[in-house]
């Protein structure tokens, strides 16, 4: 453990200050999303709206992100990381401002459609800002913080959002509804806060001619043949595990206040804990690759979490479903960075935004798509075979997944191929 924090500790110290600052303003975004996310499906009930309400809210803003991922991965290799990621985060904020204060379902349904929007401004870029920003041999741990600074953040996001939403009802005298409109406000306040340190960053972009511009876009496909080949067979594994994440991800709040009828509080508490306990497995990580390579490592912690998603399946035992759950979340969501680096790895810089788009973007169509399905099966069959049996569909499209992910990407992918092809194009 020593060495690891050593490790880390080492890598800290070499990064450069536009990382830093990004650092800082992705732990505001964060905090103030973890917060939003933790009691805005309490909201839609409170509204007075069912749960197909609340798969149709997430849905569209799945949706959203999804068609709007691709072409903003594309605009973000043209305009730079910074641009696209400020713009996003100002109207985010705002459609969460919007949320936060409007109550009739068309106002719902499109307030989620231009969150799902504009966060896929700040999703796509970011990645590509801090490859951009690292050297090859830092991107593993780099990202690997990234995503642990992320869990930090939503840990922190979750407890106040669960914590402030009980505290202004039993406390302050207010009704439930405006308990949680007050707390979801404040999440947007730390939304708006995240622009300053973004705004701080200093972007070097290369300069390229519009010739140069419009050819690699006109030729994209014969050009970059070999990255895109790597881009879409990523895809297909973030296709299946995003199937498996849309049923159960979105609904854990309402499954663990359905199942075990527990307070706002405790189910921030919970799931912040999950967030604790992925950022600690995020840190340890570049270790496990170091050990057995990128792709082992992936496959290993993806399929030890499949244990624990079944325990939290079929449990009545409220402590048992927590262990479950915070095992899982922590196992599944630490090769997440691992995929990243590999797949910044595998293409050229200058399609390294829409790799990223695209990942983002199928991913985000398993929630859309499935996100309605879940709730009407919960619906249908209750709250403790509806969620099983969503949960056991999740695990069987979380092995299929990890099988493909290994398979394709066993061999290990040559960079020099793709370099020459880029510079033949």
């Amino acid at each position: 453990m020593q060495n690891i924090l050593g490790d880390w500790q080492e890598q800290f110290r070499h990064y450069n200050k536009n990382i830093r600052l990004f650092m800082i303003s992705s732990i505001l975004l964060h905090i103030g999303m973890g917060i939003f996310m933790i009691i805005y499906n309490y909201y839609i009930r409170e509204l007075g709206y069912d749960d197909q309400m609340n798969g149709s809210v997430i849905a569209m803003q799945s949706a959203a992100t999804a068609l709007f991922l691709l072409p903003a991965g594309i605009l973000s290799d043209r305009v730079g990381r910074k641009k696209i990621i400020l713009v996003g985060a100002v109207l985010a904020a705002t459609s969460l401002f919007l949320r936060a204060t409007l109550s009739i379902d068309i106002f719902l349904l499109s307030g989620a459609f231009m969150t799902g929007m504009f966060m896929a401004f700040i999703q796509v870029s970011s990645i590509p800002l801090l490859a951009e920003n690292s050297t090859e041999k830092q991107r593993v741990h780099l990202f690997s913080f990234n995503f642990a600074m992320i869990m930090v953040a939503n840990v922190i996001g979750n407890t106040l959002g669960g914590t402030l939403s009980d505290f202004f009802q039993v406390f302050g005298g207010m009704s439930s509804l405006w308990s949680i409109r007050i707390t979801l406000l404040i999440g947007s306040v730390f939304f708006f806060a995240a622009l300053v340190p973004m705004w701080k960053i200093n972007e070097k972009r290369k300069i390229r001619s519009k010739t140069i511009q419009d050819r690699s876009f006109k030729k994209l496909f014969k050009t970059h043949r070999t990255g895109l080949k790597i881009i879409l067979l990523f895809a297909v594994a973030q296709i299946l595990i995003g199937f498996g994440s849309g049923l159960v991800i979105p609904y854990l709040n309402l499954y663990f206040v359905d199942r075990f009828n527990i307070s706002h509080t405790l189910v921030g508490l919970i799931l912040s804990s999950g967030q604790a306990m992925t950022a600690v497995a995020l840190m340890i990580g570049p270790a496990v690759v170091r050990k057995v390579g990128e792709v082992r490592a992936v496959v290993i912690l993806q399929l030890l979490s499949i244990p624990f998603l079944l325990i939290t399946a079929f449990t009545e035992t409220l402590w048992l479903a927590v262990f479950g759950f915070l095992f899982r979340q922590a196992l599944m969501n630490a090769g997440n960075p691992i995929q990243m680096s590999l797949m910044m790895r595998s293409v050229d810089d200058s399609i390294k935004g829409l790799a990223n788009s695209v990942g983002q973007a199928v991913f985000q169509l398993g929630w859309a798509v499935m996100g309605p399905v879940s709730t009407t099966i919960v619906v249908m069959y209750g709250a403790y075979s509806g969620y099983a049996i969503v949960f056991s569909i999740t695990a069987m499209l979380y092995i299929v997944g990890t099988i493909y992910f290994f398979l394709v990407f066993r061999k290990p992918i040559s960079n020099e191929k793709i370099r020459k092809q880029s510079q033949a194009g």
